[in-house]
């Protein structure tokens, strides 16, 4: 089957000042109280407390006044009491057999009567293996088609047709079954005018609507009623049509229609029309079979299209955890958003992005020059903006940033941090249900004259953002809270760090030993380190250089130890060094080794220091306790100082 295109599309040509003025005028249409029926059936308004005909069409009229009950029929009477039980009521009235529907939720209760059409008594039961028919499809494009097959069949019209309605008001026609000798109409769009708002809402309300015949003039109401209070045929059946609805019907070659509502979560998102080209029309149970295939189709379109969103929204996550990820180790944020492997253009398509976090830039893809892009968006003022035509909609803007015509922005923070995607132009043919030129109209409120396809080229937009927007949304917030992650992970860090040295500090060092002891296969040796009289360096030299000499000190102690040691300064000129999976001969290496790089000459500020240091050595036992193991280490560093310094006892 072939694809019909999603394309969400408001362009100049479906909302210029003609099409806002129709939808205009079809919005102020009195639609619901027209005041006319159409003349195939009959309709009564029935006082519920007296039983008197308080309006009447035109075509019973001498009913007016009187009792409804002097009719003789007994089911007319027992559908004025329990007409919400059954719908339809099937009775004869004045010699002819009806189908009876009553409203009672109306006041008058109104009565609508229909003709019974004998020859179609039993098609009804033919929606039953549509149904089923239906219920095994899960792919939209193919259920929608199927459906119209089926409805065709049942109906006996000559074209069948499925119209799905985007979220800007215009809609589209995604199935189309038709006669052998009719225009198709498959993958066509329509404007909103076509079947305006208020049109729309009656689905809501009421699943179907029938117009049996396009030259009927239909039947007056008359009533006993006040003026001031006009009877609302919005749930009716008969309800007459818009004479501008008539005229368009003609203009297609449409002599009767009938047409269900999709609804899906209470809004409207597409119908089934039936059209012929003479008279029809289908009686009120099987109209109320198709409804319920209708409501069937509609819980089937729901169903595909929450599997299609979990699925987009799985895949889409998937894209963006995939750069994110990094993000929370120590990777720098740009590089990776921009530069890695996977981009933000792998989550958002688009020609270009930009990234601005504090006084850097990063750029991906074309872009155009960052600080006319600032300039932009300085104007258009902070939070999100999703633009897809910005020549057409900000000129004055566009010209400062030639080739964009698509911009997607998402904030990341209150500092002007932001991630800028930018698209360009891309022209597009749009294939119309009639031509949309004024030239096609007698006025700018007359329907199309001619129905044939008419392909207009849309240009001064990029494509949609659609769901990419909020991706880029989704991201933004993913992006957001990895940097607040990794400003947590960093607070955390420092807080278990030497803020002179820059190496662990004695909290990291009780936390690491008790985890490390706890680990009963793990070998565990502790190197407890002291200057020896470095008192001298800071009587003779002052504190600042001291502090100078610790840091060399402990970027020495850094290099000898292995990289699966822990180097700690626990304050002062005091430092540890945990060796793990190492007994006592091992860490008296790494001693020793400590012990020579220290009395390396340090050099600051032009001034050649040198120092020794001792050290003592202890290998825990089972059961050793952090204190017990650093208490043992320390008396054993202070017996080397003991000994004349610059050694390792064990």
């Amino acid at each position: 089957m072939t694809d019909v295109p999603s394309l969400t599309f408001d362009g100049d040509r479906p909302r210029d000042d003609a099409e806002l003025l129709r939808l205009q005028e079809c919005a102020a249409e009195q639609i619901r109280i027209i005041g006319r029926i159409q003349s195939h059936g009959a309709l009564l308004g029935v006082d519920a407390t007296t039983g008197l005909v308080v309006v009447a069409s035109e075509n019973v009229e001498h009913w007016l006044g009187r009792d409804l009950r002097d009719a003789g029929s007994e089911m007319l009477t027992w559908a004025i009491g329990h007409g919400d039980a059954v719908d339809p009521v099937r009775a004869e009235f004045e010699g002819i057999e009806y189908d009876v529907i009553a409203h009672r939720g109306t006041s008058p209760l109104l009565l609508e009567l229909e003709p019974v059409i004998p020859e179609l008594d039993y098609v009804r039961s033919g929606v039953v293996g549509a149904i089923q028919r239906l219920a095994g499809l899960s792919d939209p494009d193919e259920l929608r088609q199927q459906a119209a097959r089926e409805i065709k069949a049942i109906t006996g019209y000559d074209r069948v047709m499925c119209y799905q309605f985007h979220d800007d008001g215009h809609g589209q026609i995604v199935a189309d079954e038709r006669e052998s000798d009719m225009e198709p109409y498959f993958g066509l769009h329509f404007p909103a005018s076509d079947i305006p708002v208020q049109a729309r809402a009656l689905y809501i309300e009421k699943r179907s609507r029938v117009i049996a015949h396009t030259d009927d003039p239909g039947l007056a109401l008359h009533t006993l009623l006040p003026e001031e209070a006009p009877i609302d045929l919005g749930p009716t059946e008969l309800r007459a049509v818009s004479p501008h609805h008539l005229q368009f019907m003609r203009n297609m070659g449409q002599a009767s229609t009938v047409s269900f509502g999709i609804v899906i979560d209470d809004r409207l998102v597409g119908m089934f029309t039936c059209a012929h080209r003479t008279p029809r029309r289908i009686p009120v149970l099987l109209r109320r079979a198709i409804e319920v295939l209708a409501a069937q189709v509609g819980a089937q379109l729901a169903a595909a299209e929450q599997i299609r969103r979990l699925r987009r929204q799985l895949e889409a996550r998937e894209r963006r955890i995939s750069i994110i990820a990094p993000l929370y180790g120590r990777a720098d944020v740009g590089p990776v958003l921009m530069s890695g492997e996977r981009t933000v253009l792998d989550v958002v398509p688009a020609d270009g992005a930009l990234l601005r976090l504090g006084d850097a830039v990063h750029t991906v893809g074309v872009v155009p020059a960052p600080d006319r892009l600032f300039g932009v968006l300085d104007e258009l003022g902070a939070g999100r903006f999703v633009w897809e035509a910005l020549p057409l909609e900000r000129p004055e803007l566009a010209i400062e940033v030639p080739g964009v015509t698509g911009l997607l922005t998402v904030p990341l923070g209150a500092d002007g941090d932001v991630l800028v995607f930018v698209r360009s132009e891309v022209s597009r043919s749009v294939d119309w249900l009639g031509d949309q030129r004024p030239e096609n109209r007698d006025s700018p409120l007359s329907p199309r004259r001619s129905f044939s396809a008419w392909r207009e080229s849309v240009t001064g937009r990029s494509l949609p953002w659609g769901e990419h927007a909020q991706d880029a949304f989704a991201l933004g917030e993913e992006i957001r809270a990895a940097m607040a992650a990794r400003t947590q992970a960093e607070l955390a860090e420092l807080a278990l760090r030497d803020a002179l040295t820059g190496l662990h500090n004695r909290r990291y060092l009780d936390d690491r030993l008790d985890d490390l002891l706890q680990a009963s296969e793990r070998s565990v040796s502790v190197v407890f380190l002291d200057l020896d009289d470095f008192k001298l360096v800071n009587d003779t030299y002052g504190h600042e250089m001291g502090d100078a000499v610790l840091a060399a000190v402990g970027r020495r102690l850094s290099g000898v130890a292995r990289s699966s040691d822990a180097v700690v300064r626990l304050g002062g000129d005091e430092f540890v060094v945990v060796c793990v999976d190492a007994g006592a001969a091992e860490a008296a290496a790494i001693a020793g080794r400590a012990l020579a790089a220290i009395t390396e000459p340090i050099v600051v500020r032009d001034t050649e220091i040198t120092l020794k240091a001792s050290a003592g050595i202890v290998a825990a036992e089972r059961g050793t306790t952090p204190a017990e193991l650093l208490d043992a280490a320390d008396a054993a560093m202070y017996r080397a100082k003991r000994d004349g310094g610059g050694r390792v006892s064990v």
